[in-house]
């Protein structure tokens, strides 16, 4: 349960998940979505509206340069292949899985 999570561990796990999909760009966003249901801009788009619930201000730009570790049209022009129809698939079936978890 996360609530057995501390919000200092939580926050450490968090950053250390961050510098690791930052290092990792063989792991493209398509590859992750199938296997996991999210990605990077999933983790971007979590980390904006949690800012903004909480009284900040923080743009979808802001956020994917925060998870990317660069501008997202950069990250994407540099890492990001075309995907395939069986990617894009798997895709699809794994967003699906997402319901549950809501």
């Amino acid at each position: 349960m996360t609530q057995e999570i501390s919000d200092t561990a939580a926050a450490a796990a968090f950053r250390r998940l961050v510098t690791h999909l930052q290092h990792r760009h063989d792991a493209e966003n398509i590859d992750l979505m199938g296997l996991a249901g999210f990605c990077r801009n999933c983790l971007a788009d979590w980390v904006m509206e949690a800012t903004n619930e909480a009284g900040g201000n923080m743009t979808k730009d802001e956020a994917r340069e925060a998870i990317h570790g660069m501008p997202a049209a950069e990250w994407k022009k540099k890492y990001q292949s075309e995907a395939t129809p069986e990617k894009l698939q798997l895709m699809q079936e794994s967003i699906a899985k997402n319901a549950s978890a809501s």
